[in-house]
């Protein structure tokens, strides 16, 4: 079995991997997310994932609840700067009624003052919980340091003061605005039959108005540092590059330099960081792709002694993986990335984001062997490239967040980068 793709005639999409299980996935992906937003919107993306679940036009939401846990069914939701994802995971018998809620939630949603003001409530104190997490709240601080004055380094969840001034008026534009049929494609995986997930689909989505994704104002990086001193037990620091778009060529071979770097215990910051120096209990790499542009970044939580070991630690290995990437840690890399798609597989939500990513990047889905031939044809000097152009082109962006004082500034920082770092 593979992967089928039919679109309706509103322009509404719709992906299905049949697997022999006995539970399906499935879900409904938007394409909007934080970046579709303006000033006075900034959190009403994820105000809208919430609504979807406090009722109907039919259901209420303690009716949303009881039918799906009736079942032993799933039912969630998430929101990306790019995306918003509402799925459900039921048993096979059970997909019609998980599709029946996923488009009523989507279409006949009752943005009632009462939920929307007590909604509002919760995502506050879902703001203050994430205020109180340093290490996710860093995330946030780097995003900001590297998009500044643009929606794409907004926080997903807003600020206290948008939030609290959403009404049902804000939630009924938002979503007439952005959810149109050329910006949803419903995935779905697992016990299912395609032929009767389009011919359901064509009941309940049939009628969504047509439209294409909204246009978004293109991404620019611009470094800055964001620092915040506080009395924590941790330094928490972050660094980010800009790199590439999601449907680059190149992308695979990123992935790879970033694993090899910082993604795993056999990485070079792994075993320099912590095993060689004690530095810090966690330290990692990761590459964040968007439609546009790419972040790739790192991360680590470190005592207040150490803040200032750790920049010239992570210039001088991504350094030296330009011009010292062996084949031996190009082999471990491309290992667990394939192990790491080929697990994935096994869980049918997972093969679900994955199909919805494709669609959203290169308008198709790819075969896990188109993916592992990628992974395949990147060889030692491709990596190395990636590292020099990230080396070379010596844009970090800088955030730090607890016991800083001693973390070098964004300028030190980049001043370790250039063609004549590389080529030391």
């Amino acid at each position: 079995m593979a992967v089928t793709i039919t679109k309706l005639d509103n322009g509404l999409t719709i992906a299905t991997d049949p697997k022999p299980l006995e539970t399906a996935s499935l879900g409904v992906w938007v394409t909007c997310g934080t970046r579709n937003e303006t000033g006075p919107d900034m959190g009403l993306s994820h105000m809208l994932e919430h609504m979807a679940f406090k009722g109907t036009a039919t259901r209420s939401a303690q009716d949303i609840a009881v039918e799906i846990e009736a079942v032993g069914g799933d039912l969630n939701a998430y929101t990306s700067r790019e995306q918003t994802a509402y799925h459900a995971r039921v048993l096979k018998e059970d997909v019609p009624l998980a599709l029946d809620l996923l488009s009523d939630i989507l279409l006949h949603p009752s943005f009632t003052p009462d939920d929307i003001g007590r909604e509002k409530e919760v995502i506050i104190q879902e703001i203050g919980q994430t205020e109180d997490a340093p290490d996710d709240l860093i995330f946030d601080f780097l995003q900001l340091a590297c998009f500044p004055d643009q929606a794409m380094g907004w926080p997903i969840l807003g600020d206290i003061e948008t939030v609290s001034s959403f009404d049902s008026a804000d939630c009924a534009r938002y979503m007439g605005a952005h959810y149109k049929a050329g910006a949803m494609t419903l995935v779905a995986a697992g016990a299912v039959d395609h032929d009767r997930i389009v011919e359901q689909a064509q009941r309940v989505f049939g009628d969504v108005k047509r439209g294409d994704i909204s246009g978004v104002t293109p991404s620019r990086f611009v470094p800055e540092e964001r620092r915040m001193v506080e009395d924590l037990e941790q330094a928490h620091l972050a660094f980010a590059f800009p790199t590439i778009a999601i449907a680059h060529p190149d992308m695979i071979a990123l992935e790879i330099f970033a694993t090899a770097l910082g993604g795993g215990m056999s990485s070079r910051l792994f075993q320099e960081a912590r095993e060689k120096r004690g530095l810090c209990y966690t330290i990692s790499s990761f590459v964040q792709p968007y439609g546009d542009i790419g972040v790739f970044g790192v991360y680590t939580g470190t005592s207040d002694d150490k803040a200032g070991e750790i920049a010239p630690l992570v210039a001088d290995q991504m350094a030296a993986m330009a011009t010292q990437t062996t084949p031996e840690e190009v082999a471990r890399a491309k290992a667990q990335l394939k192990a790491s798609l080929l697990m994935g597989l096994e869980s049918s939500i997972a093969r679900c984001d994955q199909m919805s990513t494709h669609l959203f990047a290169f308008g198709t889905v790819l075969t896990p062997a188109d993916i592992i031939a990628r992974i395949e044809a990147v060889d030692v000097e491709h990596v190395k490239r990636i590292a020099r152009e990230l080396c070379e082109r010596g844009e970090p962006a800088l955030a730090a967040l607890g016991p800083v004082k001693r973390m070098e500034s964004r300028e030190r920082f980049a001043a370790r980068f250039g063609r004549a770092t590389v080529e030391r």
